[in-house]
């Protein structure tokens, strides 16, 4: 039976020995967007429409030094913000992030931050819209535990959104853990000396050598840190899932998978797109089927990163003409570049606006006061209903009854 509090108090070493994410501290707000911090934009993702409400109650479960807490705080000026960790250090990094970067100036809600493990989220006062748990529950003793406590401060129609390890695209690392660890020795647990015989390790082996060779594609940008290295490397407590275990846990969470909030990866097309035959097998799998096979074949992915809802969920339909024409739309609030017919969208992604839909664009821009219909907009832009359907369906307009 492992020791759960010994687990939790080697992981808030580790944390307070080297702070996570090392991000470097600003004096402006944080830079451009993720929009599943972005209240607006996560709920249309995961419910096809806007809000009703802006003034929510948000928890950053596992803040870590405060990168997602500072974003949550920026991009959501009317909700109220609770962060929780269980390391000392890395939460004194997160206050004065925020304080730095200026998030927190003239604010009406407020925003608090409290030295707490994810399982102890229950003791919080108060249920949540959107809760945001990044990079935690792979690193908790007992995961099921944690997600369920999360489960439980959820609010009926709230949100949650969670980041996990996937075993198949860290196997490099799980070896390079297991190395260190046994070098260690009776050292192990010294995270210091963790780094110090991981760099070495790096340092003596072959450059052909596997291990080698995933660690200078992929990660030695951001492992020249030593808290990156460490995090990924020396940490005590990880538990990696693939597409079965995975929902195993979202199962035991006992809320409802909304979908992964990088959809891009789970489209089985851009692998066996060019085969038809097997495209139309795919289509008697089920879901969970195909995004095993996916992973199968492009064992590439290192996360998981999806959201869970407490129903009821108020998922809107677009697909009835009359329903879309008497919808009000807005822009979507996470485009870069805009105004412009050539912009980034929500992942970045570039994309080319006719002049129609840039049109259509700017109109919406008008709907913080005027409130005019999808129909009444169309009366003055040449734009069909199936081009609007494809601004909402590219996360380009949000949509509100």
């Amino acid at each position: 039976m492992f020791d759960s509090q010994a687990i939790n108090a080697a992981v808030a070493k580790l944390y307070n020995t080297y702070p996570f994410p090392p991000d470097p501290l600003s004096d402006e707000p944080p830079p451009g967007y993720n929009w599943r911090w972005n209240w607006v934009a996560a709920y249309n993702f995961c419910m096809g429409q806007k809000p009703l409400r802006q003034d929510i109650r948000i928890l950053d479960a596992g803040c870590g030094t405060g990168s997602g807490t500072d974003y949550l705080i920026y991009l959501n000026p009317e909700a109220e913000i609770v962060a929780i960790d269980l390391s000392e250090k890395a939460l004194e990094v997160a206050k004065e992030r925020c304080r730095r970067s200026g998030v927190l100036a003239n604010r009406v809600r407020s925003v608090e931050f409290h030295l707490l493990k994810v399982e102890q989220a229950t003791q919080l006062p108060g249920e949540f819209d959107l809760i945001n748990c990044v990079g935690v529950l792979h690193h908790l003793p007992d995961p099921v535990k944690g997600i369920r406590a999360l489960a439980e401060k959820l609010a009926p129609g709230g949100l949650l959104h969670v980041f996990v390890y996937a075993e198949l695209g860290r196997w490099e690392i799980q070896l390079m853990q297991k190395a260190i660890a046994l070098l260690q020795g009776v050292r192990r647990g010294d995270y210091r000396d963790g780094v110090f015989v991981g760099r070495q390790i790096f340092a003596s082996l072959p450059e052909n050598n596997r291990i080698v060779k995933r660690e200078k594609e992929r990660w030695s940008m951001e492992n020249h840190r030593d808290e990156s290295f460490a995090d990924m490397y020396v940490h005590p407590q990880e538990v990696d899932y693939n597409i079965e275990t995975l929902f195993e846990l979202i199962e035991a969470s006992g809320l409802e998978f909304i979908g992964f909030s990088n959809p891009r990866y789970w489209q089985l097309e851009r692998l066996l797109g060019k085969s038809p035959e097997l495209m139309e097998r795919a289509k008697q799998m089920s879901d969970r089927d195909r995004y095993r096979l996916i992973e199968l074949l492009d064992p590439e992915i290192t996360h998981y990163e999806f959201f869970l809802g407490k129903p009821p969920l108020l998922k809107a339909d677009w697909s009835v003409d009359e329903t879309l024409l008497a919808a009000i739309p807005e822009r979507h609030p996470c485009l870069m570049g805009y105004p412009s017919q050539n912009l980034l969208d929500c992942d970045y992604q570039p994309v080319r606006l006719s002049q129609a839909e840039f049109t259509f664009l700017e109109a919406c821009d008008a709907n913080s006061s005027r409130k005019l219909t999808v129909g009444e907009i169309l009366n003055t832009v040449e734009l069909d209903l199936d081009a609007v359907r494809s601004l909402q369906q590219r996360q380009l307009i949000v949509l509100s009854k």
